[in-house]
């Protein structure tokens, strides 16, 4: 299995290593025009990848298959092979759907990653260079959670109910507490940053730290801007190391992308407890996570009903997982693919239902004289 894991995360370095050092070498805007190809591109890469999760499982390269999973209603043994608990076709919907669910959840990250960028100013020609990081962070971050929660229900299996719970009253949480106005700055981690290396006031270029005194250090960030160290800064000795506000953006996207995790994470568990397809769709969802935002960012306006749907979503993915047993006997194997069908229908219904209202909301000139 190790090979398995070895040889997706070549793949993901490389398509990172071509996203960055090729076609975004130099910093500019993305283009929404840009923004969408790309999007289409990770989401071709993302699904087309559950073709060799389909022949992977089916033949069990590498073991595929056989790592016990909580949600298979009925492993069966083959002789030579030994308990298979998954095979092409539920590795697949499993994948699919764990895939659906991560995406679906990183909408809202979206809406926080947003506020930020407006809360610190960040300039949008940086802006991709921020998400590179964030996102190459997240993954780091989102793996070591994977493996940590697959572990848990491994041993302990009765954590798959505390995850339910969980997801249920982040679910609530959600409906509930409007957390669009949050201030970036009571984050403990920024906090911690601006105690521990002083910040410049204003952005030097697309650089994260520069030394005071140095020519990065009296770049101005756009056309215009003051050239001279700020005031922040002047008592610090020349070539001391200076933060930059953009280490602030990309600070609060990390501990962002935790938070989220740590809700998102739990929810492909309600799909499947095997790490391998946990792994997979969480990365590839991620890794579409970026362009998918300077997609969105102009028009998240007019999805203000999406978040209730994802907060909809996470209740369902909660309470299948708090009844996954009743629900595997009372279904049968074709649990998943229900699943996968009624969060498509939520999502479906809160894009229509934000575009329903946006249409209506639209002011009206009355004409003149009336």
């Amino acid at each position: 299995m190790i090979w398995m894991y070895g040889g997706f995360i070549i793949i993901v370095i490389a398509l990172l290593s071509l996203d960055l050092g090729v076609f975004h070498r130099k910093a500019h805007v993305v283009s929404i025009k840009e923004s969408l190809s790309w999007s289409v591109l990770w989401a071709t890469l993302g699904t087309s990848f559950s073709v060799l999760i389909y022949l992977g499982y089916e033949h069990h390269w590498l073991g595929l298959g056989l790592t016990p999973d909580l949600m298979t209603t009925h492993p069966i043994t083959v002789d030579g092979v030994g308990t298979v608990y998954n095979d092409g076709t539920s590795a697949l919907i499993k994948y699919l759907t764990g895939y659906l669910v991560e995406k679906s959840l990183a909408v809202d990250n979206i809406f926080v990653i947003a506020m930020v960028f407006a809360f610190f100013a960040v300039p949008p020609i940086y802006q991709h260079r921020v998400l590179f990081w964030g996102i190459l962070g997240a993954l780091l971050m989102r793996g070591v959670l994977i493996a940590v929660g697959a572990e848990l229900i491994v041993h302990f299996s009765w954590t798959i109910y505390v995850f339910g719970a969980f997801l249920i009253i982040t679910g609530i949480k959600m409906l509930l507490i409007n957390t669009d106005h949050q201030d970036p700055h009571s984050n403990f981690v920024v906090r911690a940053v601006r105690r521990w290396i002083p910040i410049t006031e204003k952005y030097h270029g697309e650089h994260f730290f520069v030394r005071r005194g140095s020519p990065a250090s009296l770049e101005p960030a756009t056309p215009g801007s003051a050239t001279e160290i700020d005031r922040v800064v002047q008592n610090a000795k020349t070539g001391a190391l200076l933060a930059t506000p953009l280490i602030l953006a990309l600070v609060s996207v990390e501990f962002t992308d935790l938070i989220f995790a740590v809700d998102s994470i739990p929810a492909i568990f309600a799909v499947t407890t095997d790490p391998f397809l946990v792994f997979t769709s969480n990365v590839f969802a991620i890794l579409g996570l970026r362009s998918l935002y300077f997609a969105l960012a102009g028009m998240i306006n007019s999805f203000r009903h999406l978040k209730t749907a994802l907060a909809v979503v996470l209740l369902v993915v909660g309470g299948k997982m708090m009844m996954h047993t009743w629900l595997k006997e009372t279904l049968g194997p074709n649990v998943n693919l229900y699943l996968l069908g009624l969060i498509v229908a939520i999502l479906v219904a809160g894009v229509v239902a934000s575009l329903v209202v946006s249409r209506e909301s639209r002011p009206t000139h009355e004409p003149a004289g009336a």
